[in-house]
């Protein structure tokens, strides 16, 4: 084999790939990072608007991570950031979802659901049947969609209403396209274990604790949230520090089977073409940016391929509208709220940035952050700027009871959100049998494991334990 340029070559300067690649520099291997944008971060970034007092921060991306696992604080602290890490103030627990053209705030307890105004009395008495309703049979049945799933066992106010609005603020989907086992297991574990949702929720909860001790996690319904004093921007700039061989501006060309089991990278950057070589090399890229790369990887390399250009990607923009706090006539005491599609809303929701973080704006100064297009209405995210942001404001002010913003800018992301839909496992599949058949190149992303930024720290974090492995059992 000709000279090796790094151990590991990681393509893609996203959170999963700066994770993987920054785990490995840990365990003392060499580990280039070839990222085809001007930055590294992916979706990631905090931006700054000046205002009478100081700045406004708002995010452009993710606006939060969860601490649902204890490799968060492991990668803070080996960064050196744990002390820049802020927590979600109290005020942030409190959620709503629009109902009826108002905000209804989701119930917290029994009594708050009993009580509550977001779910009908007939919807309320659908959800007492559930541990009634016989559990599905799982042997030889076709994978089924989220939105048949909680129709058949909570009812169809409870999807439009719930679970509707959850799917389109994580995934930005659509209920009855996303596929169950893919997007949300742990549900159809329940039934196919315990019989139904109540009795899973109750049966398996100390299994699930004594699971989670020995990993040291936490359930998303428990785990804090999380941002830093300087925006989500601080552990993606860190992360970049630690990384002596970051190498911006270069787009990757082809990836092919070097002589001797290691593989070589062509890349171009600055209109000059490079080859790097290496022993593994990890593509941590979107999947319609990884599926022309593996396509050339003989037989296995073209279903792959194939399989990852069948992940759908829609469109979403966001849009951060800042106003002085007293032309705001909601109190803002929680997390934001999420629109439910049959509300027919221009939003998918809204988070109440300031109200969520303290620093995120000066006194006086509140930061709001919407969510445009999606799966549920994918035109609205390729408008015209000054089309989104207007609606936007309308919404905010019928809704919030805002006056005239003081500044407002869109970011508008034309494949955001990799979608888990129907046949997603399939696909991964496809991809298993390409590492199978390529030892050495393993590929990643939120495409993959999950979507959220504890999900990619995760996989970051298995994605170097995956390369450690395989390079070792190589010797």
């Amino acid at each position: 084999m000709e000279r090796e340029d790094a151990d590991v070559i990681v393509v893609g300067a996203g959170l999963t790939g700066l994770t993987a690649a920054f785990q490995l520099t840990l365990r003392g291997l060499t580990v280039e990072v070839l990222e085809s944008h001007l930055h590294a971060g992916g979706v990631i970034g905090t931006h700054r608007h000046a205002v009478e007092g100081g700045d406004a921060l708002y995010e452009v991306g993710p606006n939060s991570g969860m601490d649902t696992t204890p490799l968060i604080n492991s990668l803070l602290g080996d960064l050196g950031i744990r002390d820049q890490r802020i927590d979600a103030q109290a005020a942030a627990a409190k959620r709503y979802v629009l109902r009826g053209g108002q905000l209804r705030a989701v119930p917290s307890s029994l009594f708050g659901f009993i009580r509550t105004p977001l779910f009908s009395a007939g919807a309320k008495l659908r959800l007492l049947r559930e541990p009634f309703i016989a559990a599905r049979k799982y042997a030889g049945a076709p994978e089924e969609s989220v939105g048949s799933f909680v129709r058949r066992r909570l009812g169809p106010e409870v999807l439009d209403y719930a679970v509707e609005p959850f799917v389109g603020g994580v995934y930005a989907g659509d209920a009855d396209l996303l596929s169950l086992p893919a997007a949300f297991p742990r549900l159809a574990e329940w039934e196919r274990d315990y019989g139904g949702l109540v009795r899973g929720a109750i049966f398996g909860a100390r299994q699930r604790r004594r699971e989670a001790a020995l990993k040291g996690e936490r359930a998303k319904t428990a785990a804090p949230s999380f941002n830093f004093k300087g925006g989500m921007q601080t552990l993606i700039d860190a992360l970049a520090r630690h990384l002596p061989r970051l190498v911006c501006s270069a787009r990757v060309l082809s990836v092919q089977r070097d002589t001797g089991g290691g593989f070589a990278v062509e890349i171009e950057r600055r209109g000059e073409r490079l080859v790097r070589r290496a022993r593994a090399v990890v593509l941590a890229v979107p999947a319609f940016e990884a599926a022309p790369l593996v396509a050339p990887l003989g037989q296995a390399g073209e279903y792959a391929a194939r399989a990852l250009e069948g992940i759908h990607y829609p469109p979403v923009a966001t849009v951060s509208v800042l106003y002085h706090r007293k032309d705001v006539s909601h109190p803002l005491d929680g997390f934001g709220f999420l629109a439910p599609k049959v509300e027919d809303p221009p939003v998918l929701g809204t988070l109440f940035v300031s109200s969520m973080f303290a620093q995120r704006a000066p006194a006086g100064v509140v930061v709001l952050t919407s969510f445009v297009g999606g799966r549920r209405n994918a035109q609205a995210a390729l408008a015209p700027d000054e089309h989104i942001a207007a609606d936007v404001v309308r919404s905010n002010a019928h809704l919030l009871g805002t006056g005239a913003p003081m500044f407002s800018a869109v970011r508008r992301w034309p494949r955001a959100i990799p979608q888990y839909d129907l046949g997603h496992l399939q696909r991964l599949a496809a991809v298993v049998a390409l590492e199978t058949q390529a030892p050495g190149l393993t590929l990643c992303g939120n495409w993959r494991g999950g979507v959220s930024v504890a999900d990619c720290i995760k996989a970051g974090h298995e994605q170097a334990d995956l390369v450690m492995a395989r390079l070792a059992s190589a010797r």
